[in-house]
């Protein structure tokens, strides 16, 4: 499963001194930034080819906060992979403690017309391994 961390930095906490819950979904989309370049290829690579992805549902629950400082790792599982879509169920976690998990469901696109697209090959290729059906 690919993971990864991220430094919970003072100016992405509130005024209770905790991660603000809006950053856990820019930490989300900063985990499948680096999952798409370690394992399937650079974003602007992929929309050259004539792809591209779009969140279509976002779900996340809180189980407790993360602090100042703090490092999150991100799993990013993919839980499945359709015609057009896939899911994925990140879990994240500080010191192995699971903080938040969710579900995140993209829809694979044409860039030049946002119409939906089947999931390209070399994408399904690279993320099968991956598919982890819970």
């Amino acid at each position: 499963m690919f993971v990864h961390r991220i430094r919970v930095r003072y100016s992405e906490c509130d005024q209770q001194g905790v991660l603000f819950f809006g950053h856990y979904m820019f930490y989300y989309d900063v985990a499948l930034t680096e999952m798409w370049r370690a394992l399937v290829c650079s974003y602007p690579e992929m929309v050259e080819k004539g792809d591209d992805l779009m969140v279509a549902e976002a779900r996340l629950r809180y189980v407790r906060s993360a602090q100042f400082d703090d490092e999150v790792d991100i799993e990013m599982p993919v839980h499945h992979l359709g015609t057009t879509s896939m899911v994925i169920l990140p879990r994240f976690r500080v010191r192995g403690e699971l903080i938040t998990e969710g579900e995140i469901r993209h829809v694979f696109i044409d860039p030049a017309t946002n119409q939906k697209k089947p999931i390209p090959g070399y994408v399904r290729s690279a993320l099968s391994a991956l598919d982890q059906p819970q």
